[in-house]
């Protein structure tokens, strides 16, 4: 799998492992914030602990910590480890996370990689998150990263991830961009002046990407239970399962 990764060009480390593509992350923070924060809030409410419960869950593709410190915010036991790639990204998450210091770790993960858990990652875990980073990932990678993330769930662990799929049809497509454009008159507009770095985070951000259903028997097929969609709009949905008690 590395070769068939090192094979293309890593338009991921283009992005992320560039000052200016976290300058341009941290330009569009606060409006970016406020249309997620209601998503990161449900898939704390989705997670099994009671408030003051103390457990610790990862963050795969961290980047700076929003959805873990929204976990964090929720559980007053709870510790994260941030998984992420990027010094710069993981540099500005530590600024960002300074409130919960001592509450989180993070660890050096290319998410790319098969079998690269690192070891700081306690194993088990209690829960795993991903916040729009496995759509990322090359199918193939896809499939063995859920089964990582199975064996190294404590039995009942849950693993909830929030991301953009494609439409599964050109009819659903229409849809979505219909709604997309009236919610935002500017978007059409954008989609077709994209400057050459635009162009190059929106080939980065689609050129893995694949419909919601080959992703569910992903994680079936992984020997997750309660697989489902717990939360979907458009094109960002919430989907996740657990790993059985017994």
């Amino acid at each position: 799998m590395a070769d068939i990764e090192d094979a293309a060009e890593d338009t991921n480390a283009a992005v992320w492992k560039s000052d200016i593509g976290v300058s341009f992350w941290k330009s569009t923070a606060s409006d970016r914030e406020r249309r997620r924060a209601g998503h990161r809030e449900l898939m704390a409410e989705l997670l099994p602990f009671d408030a003051a419960e103390p457990f610790t869950f990862a963050d795969l593709g961290a980047g700076t910590g929003a959805a873990a410190r929204t976990i964090l915010d929720h559980f007053s036991g709870a510790h994260a480890i941030l998984a992420d790639f990027s010094p710069q990204m993981m540099a500005q998450g530590a600024l960002e996370l300074e409130p919960y210091t001592g509450r989180y770790t993070y660890v050096e993960f290319d998410l790319t990689q098969v079998g690269g858990w690192p070891a700081q990652i306690p194993d088990p875990v209690d829960a795993v998150i991903s916040s729009l980073s496995v759509h990322h990932l090359r199918d193939e990678r896809k499939q063995t990263l859920f089964g990582e993330i199975i064996a190294h769930l404590a039995p009942g662990g849950w693993y909830l991830n929030y991301d953009p799929v494609m439409p599964p049809d050109p009819v659903v497509e229409e849809a979505w961009l219909r709604a997309g454009d009236r919610r935002d008159p500017s978007a059409a507009d954008k989609r077709a002046h994209r400057s050459p770095e635009e162009h190059l985070r929106y080939e980065n951000h689609v050129r893995y990407m694949i419909p919601l259903e080959p992703q569910l028997g992903f994680l079936r097929a992984a020997g997750f239970e309660g697989v489902d969609v717990y939360w979907k709009e458009l094109d960002y949905v919430i989907y996740g399962g657990r790993r059985p008690r017994a």
